[in-house]
């Protein structure tokens, strides 16, 4: 009885191996999996925006979405590391192109005023 409890673990270990891909399958949500992406994209953001030569502060700006606690580390990490090896900033080669300005709603057509009273 011992032996064949063992023999069916053995068996069914790939197919626990597995529980990943299942997972993915079924699109179930990995916390861990999303917090890890996160964190990398943040990160990658951070050094992007350090090696253009763009401050934390429009870094910040440009990507709301990203975490800034990521985006800094990137930064920091990527200021270090161009620090040590004594590389410049590579400037963007993109115009730069500033939003129009918003425009309040035009206010809608006043009617037109009635006529005046005849004078008596």
């Amino acid at each position: 009885m011992r032996t064949s409890i063992a023999t069916l673990l053995l068996l069914l270990a790939p197919m626990l191996g597995g529980c990943d891909q299942i997972g993915a399958a079924l699109e179930l949500p990995n916390p861990k999996k999303e917090a890890a992406e996160a964190e990398a994209e943040g990160r990658a953001i951070g050094s992007a925006c350090r090696y253009s030569g763009r401050s934390l502060e429009d870094c910040y700006a440009l990507n709301p979405a990203a975490q800034k606690s990521f985006v800094f580390a990137g930064w920091k990490d990527m200021n270090d590391y161009m620090m040590e090896h004594k590389i410049e900033v590579v400037p963007s080669q993109l115009p730069q192109t500033v939003p129009p300005p918003k425009t309040a709603p035009a206010a809608p057509a006043a009617a037109p005023a009635a006529p005046a009273a005849a004078a008596h």
